[in-house]
């Protein structure tokens, strides 16, 4: 699929990418609105493992979602990141798997730290407001 986002890195501001996102990012469509995601299994359990494997599966698992409604990375146009005990080295492992899903066009982002989400065990929580493409645009 196409990617009809506009993604927008003003001058002015400094550049987020390295961070792990964009400024801005609009897209012409139907918003889709995907509920936190979490390195879990099939049935709901919180698979152990560190930040960055935990990241990573929470990432999958948000491919998952978007799959299920019929949507890809390509249609993200905002993340809301949760991180537990957040720290620098942790902004570091997930700006690059962020750059691994979206490259060099990061939707934007808000990033919270917290000191706990819904299960014990849980490192990190992803959720995502997608942008379904109108009929007969590109995407």
């Amino acid at each position: 699929m196409t990617d009809s986002r506009t993604i927008t890195n003003p001058p002015g501001l400094h550049d987020p990418t390295p961070f792990g996102y964009s400024h801005a990012a609009s897209a012409p469509g139907e918003p889709v609105f995907i509920g936190g995601q979490y390195a879990s299994d099939a049935s709901g359990q919180v698979v152990p493992g560190d930040f960055a494997a935990q990241a990573e599966l929470a990432l999958a698992n948000l491919r998952t979602a978007l799959a299920g409604v019929g949507l890809g990375f390509e249609h993200v146009v905002r993340l809301g990141s949760y991180i537990v005990d957040h720290d620098p080295e942790k902004l570091a492992v997930l700006g690059k798997a962020l750059a691994g899903a979206w490259g060099d066009r990061l939707p934007a982002q808000t990033l919270s730290g917290v000191a706990s989400l819904a299960l014990p065990g849980m490192l990190f929580e992803i959720d995502a407001v997608a942008v379904r493409p109108t009929a007969g645009a590109a995407g």
